[in-house]
């Protein structure tokens, strides 16, 4: 440990710094005596697919012809409904919407789905006071 005898007349900038008892050139001469390894683990890097397999295509745009069929019959099926037996045609149009976004066809299905709830909602709240 470095200390002055008489520390009360070395001026404050010239007296060393304690820190809980310790110098700092004691701190700096104890974090050199222990060697530490440390070390970063590294991933390994993620590969960028930038287009898929022609199977995978084809499995999709299997999938969606036949959810554009169901889709397009759903989508019919709900306008109908707004004009003509909503609950009945209304009902199908929702299943079928089901089927369709189930199949690929979501945009199709999801239009059927909703046009076939509207056609609901008036046929069975709004169409029984006129």
């Amino acid at each position: 440990m470095h200390s002055f005898k008489d520390e009360a007349n070395v001026p404050e900038a010239n007296r060393p710094v304690q820190y809980h008892g310790e110098t700092a050139s004691e701190i700096h001469s104890a974090a050199h005596r222990h060697k530490e390894e440390t070390a970063a683990e590294i991933a390994a890097p993620v590969p960028v697919v930038r287009g898929r397999d022609r199977d995978e295509t084809n499995l999709f745009s299997e999938r969606a012809d036949g959810g554009v069929g169901y889709g397009t019959v759903a989508l019919a099926l709900s306008i109908l409904s707004l004009f003509v037996l909503p609950i009945l045609f209304g009902a199908l149009g929702i299943v079928f919407g089901f089927v369709a976004r189930a199949r690929g066809a979501s945009a199709l299905g999801a239009w059927a789905i909703g046009i076939g709830v509207v056609s609901l909602i008036i046929g069975i709240f709004i169409l029984p006071f006129f």
